[in-house]
């Protein structure tokens, strides 16, 4: 499932406050019409599965001129397909581009474990290589919105505080953070989140961190979201599997790491939107009651430890909302964009809402 072989090189100008971007090479995406992806190499896995890269996807060459641009990063199990969300931005004179992270989506290759990574920081090498393409495509004075959705709205916001403390030439360039349904902590029972539990999970992802938690597999998401199911959306389920792939006691002790550190507090330095579910509902089988709740984390603990990104921080629950909000039934999703146009208005960035639907693709 490895990326295909770069065709046409793209130069990118370095920006005068930042490293010069990777050149990277732009080629059409076998995904999504109209767009285009690039490879970035990362050399050597730091989990010994072989030489790595991430992969930049781009809703095609930004207009001179645009507003500023967005970079989207999926969750567990996921890839970049949501073309409405890339749609409602771009009406708005937002360049687009979505990260796929190492060995996940279009980055996977073969013999590799799907999502797999024992530590949460090192995604910030690739975040950081994608910030300074998108800042050399759009240049001087376009901002950044970045988004994420959950373990990637975990893991853009640790970026976003570290990038905060450690280059804060290219922080400044970053004007919000749109945080999809954020997994900002473990959920099911309270025993899970205990001490001695976290300790069980440390100890044995240090000997066998490819080891899969026992745990029944569950088909109701991915049956409310595909067409071949209940859902309306179409997306290639060798990607993103009806059941989602295995999760590792590695994984998993490195997304607890994450939380640990947000739990104690963390500043993403920029304003930030949280929207998420009002309601979650965890069962194992499809009924029509999945189609309007988070089914795959708690909305309360979004609740609970959003204050804990910073000072500027929204929460906007959204009735009948999916894990994946902007996957949600029309109502709620287009309650989402609504929620997330008012949002772009007030920061300053959206002057007229007017030019785009509220479910996201441009008139």
């Amino acid at each position: 499932m490895s990326s295909p072989d770069d065709a046409a090189a793209v130069t990118t100008a370095p920006e005068a406050d930042a490293p010069a971007p990777p050149a990277l090479t732009w080629q059409p995406d076998r995904y999504l019409d109209r767009y285009e992806i690039a490879t970035i190499p990362l050399g050597p896995d730091p989990d010994d599965e072989g030489p790595i890269s991430a992969t930049l996807i781009r809703r095609t060459a930004p207009d001179p001129g645009c507003r500023g641009a967005v970079l989207h990063v999926h969750g567990f199990t996921d890839y970049f397909f949501q073309q409405p969300l890339a749609d409602f931005f771009h009406a708005r004179g937002y360049a687009f581009y979505a990260l796929d992270l190492r060995k996940c989506g279009r980055s996977l290759r073969e013999n590799q474990t799907p999502h797999f990574t024992t530590d949460l920081s090192r995604y910030r090498e690739e975040l950081t290589l994608a910030l300074r393409v998108v800042l050399g495509e759009v240049g001087a004075g376009a901002r950044i919105i970045v988004g994420g959705h959950s373990t990637g709205g975990l893991t853009t916001s640790l970026w976003l505080d570290e990038l905060r403390r450690d280059a804060p030439e290219l922080h400044s360039r970053i004007e919000g953070a749109v945080l999809n349904s954020p997994w900002l902590d473990l959920q099911g029972d309270a025993v899970l989140r205990t001490y001695p539990v976290t300790m069980v999970i440390k100890a044995v992802a240090k000997v066998k961190p490819k080891q899969v938690l026992p745990q029944e597999i569950s088909m109701a998401y991915g049956h409310s979201l595909h067409e071949s199911a209940h859902g309306e959306w179409s997306y290639d389920l060798n990607l993103k599997p009806m059941g989602g792939f295995p999760v590792t006691f590695g994984f998993i002790d490195a997304v607890r790491s994450g939380q640990r550190r947000l739990h104690h507090g963390i500043d993403v330095g920029v304003p930030t939107l949280v929207l998420r579910s009002n309601a979650s509902l965890f069962t194992h089988a499809y009924s029509p009651e999945v189609d309007a709740a988070d089914i795959v984390l708690d909305v309360r603990h979004m609740a609970q430890w959003s204050a804990h990104l910073g000072d500027r921080v929204r929460v906007v629950p959204i009735t009948g909302a999916r894990h994946d909000v902007f996957l949600s039934a029309k109502p709620a999703r287009e309650s989402a964009y609504r929620a997330l146009g008012e949002w772009l208005a007030e920061i300053g960035r959206d002057p007229d809402p007017a030019h785009a639907t509220s479910t996201g693709v441009a008139q």
